[in-house]
C-alpha cells in the first residue's frame, strides 16, 4: 500500500505544478498515470509544439516544460506509478481513499486530486473492417519514435496539422512519403499546406487527393493499402507502414464510474470555493473539469491547483491555522531540509 497527503490522478502540468504547491504546505503527493512518463499530452503527442501562454515564456516547448515542472518539485520527491491506469476509489471509514489501479497497485490518501486532463485518449480510426488485425503490425495511430520508419515506405492519412507536420518530417527518414486526404483542402497551418506542395512539387512527397484508404493488404503484416480516388478505379499501393493521423478522442475511462457528476465528459466542480466535487475529498483541476466560466488553459489549471491544495490542507489540518508566506519572504523549503532562501532586501541611501 503506498500512502501519501494527496494522490494525484494524472501526471500531466497541473498535476505536477500540484506537488509544488503542495510541498510548500508540507503536503507530500504521489501521481498515477497511464503513460509510461509524467507530462500527460505535452509529452505523449506533442512533445515538440510550442506554448505560447506560459507566463515568463514568450515561447517554450511542451517537453521542456514538462521537464521543467519536474525539475521545480524535485524537492519534494513525488512518487509516481506510471504505466498504470487508475481504476477504482473506495472510501474507507477513516475518510481515506484507496484507488486501485488495473494493475492492482493500491494508494491511500485523505486526499485525491484528479488532474487527468481531457482523460484517456482513443484515436479515432478510419472505418476499415480489418484495421485491428495489423495494429502494431505496420498501422500505428500515433508516432512515437521516428526512426521506426527509417528507409521505410509509408502512408499517411489525414489532412490536420498532425498529418501535415509528420509527412514533412518523415520526407528526411522514410524511403517514400504518401499523403492521403478526403478533400483537397487541409485543415492545417497554411506553412505547413505551402511546404507540403513544395516537396510534393520536389517529388519527395506523394500527394494523392481527394482519396481515402479502403482497405489494408498484407500477410501478417502491412504490406499495402487499397486507396479509392475520385473519378479513378481503386488501386493498390505498396506500403510498410500505414498511419492515420484522425486525432484524439478523449474519453474519463473507469473514473467516470467513480459516482462523481460529470458533463460533458468533465467533472464538475464547485469553482466557488476549492474545486471539489459532488464527494468531499476529491477534487478535479485543469481540463478534467468543468464549471461556469471554464477556461481550459494549463495556467488555469496551475491556479486551480493553488487554491485545491489550501482547501487540501484544510481537510488535513481542521485544528490548524495556515498562515500564508510569498516564496519570495519565505524561500522554498524541500523535505530533506534544503532551503532556497529569498533574497535578502537591499536599503540604499540616497545623498
Amino acid at each position: 500500500m503506498i500512502k501519501t497527503d494527496i494522490l494525484i490522478i494524472g501526471a500531466g502540468p497541473t498535476g505536477l505544478f500540484t506537488v509544488f504547491e503542495a510541498g510548500l504546505l508540507k503536503l507530500r503527493c504521489h501521481l498515477i498515470d497511464a503513460l509510461p512518463q509524467p507530462g500527460g499530452q505535452c509529452s505523449e503527442i506533442y512533445p515538440k509544439k510550442p506554448i505560447y501562454d506560459i507566463p515568463a515564456y514568450p515561447e517554450i516547448l511542451a517537453g521542456d516544460l514538462t521537464d521543467k515542472l519536474m525539475e521545480q518539485i524535485k524537492q519534494f520527491e513525488p512518487g509516481f506509478t506510471l504505466g498504470e491506469r487508475a481504476d477504482t476509489v473506495e472510501k474507507q471509514d477513516d475518510g481515506t481513499f484507496i484507488v486501485t489501479t488495473n494493475k492492482g497497485t493500491k494508494h491511500q490518501a485523505p486526499i485525491v486530486a484528479i488532474a487527468g486532463g481531457l482523460g484517456s485518449f482513443e484515436p479515432r480510426k478510419p472505418p476499415i473492417p480489418n484495421i485491428a488485425d495489423y495494429e502494431d503490425k505496420g498501422v500505428e495511430y500515433m508516432i512515437k519514435e521516428p526512426e521506426l520508419y527509417r528507409d521505410k515506405d509509408v502512408v499517411i492519412a489525414g489532412g490536420g496539422d498532425s498529418a501535415l507536420d509528420w509527412s514533412i518530417f518523415l520526407t528526411d527518414v522514410a524511403k517514400s512519403v504518401t499523403l492521403i486526404h478526403r478533400r483537397n483542402e487541409f485543415r492545417g497551418a497554411l506553412d505547413s499546406v505551402d511546404k507540403v506542395q513544395e516537396l510534393k512539387d520536389a517529388g519527395k512527397i506523394n500527394l494523392i487527393t481527394p482519396a481515402e484508404v479502403k482497405g489494408i493488404i498484407g500477410e501478417g503484416k502491412v504490406e499495402g493499402v487499397l486507396v479509392e480516388q475520385k473519378d479513378k478505379e481503386p488501386f493498390t499501393l505498396k506500403t510498410d507502414h500505414f498511419i492515420p493521423l484522425f486525432g484524439l478522442a478523449p474519453k474519463l475511462g473507469p473514473i467516470a464510474n467513480w459516482g462523481l457528476e460529470i458533463e460533458k465528459n468533465a467533472i464538475k466542480v464547485n469553482n466557488a470555493l476549492d474545486y471539489q466535487t459532488n464527494i468531499p475529498g476529491i477534487y478535479a483541476i485543469g481540463d478534467v473539469n468543468t464549471y461556469p466560466g471554464k477556461l481550459k488553459l494549463i495556467l488555469c489549471g496551475f491556479h486551480e491547483a493553488t487554491l485545491m491544495c489550501q482547501s487540501a490542507y484544510q481537510r488535513i489540518h481542521p485544528d490548524k491555522k495556515y498562515v500564508m508566506k510569498y516564496t519570495t519572504v519565505g524561500g522554498v523549503q524541500g523535505f530533506d531540509g534544503t532551503k532556497k532562501e529569498a533574497p535578502k532586501a537591499v536599503v540604499k541611501a540616497i545623498n
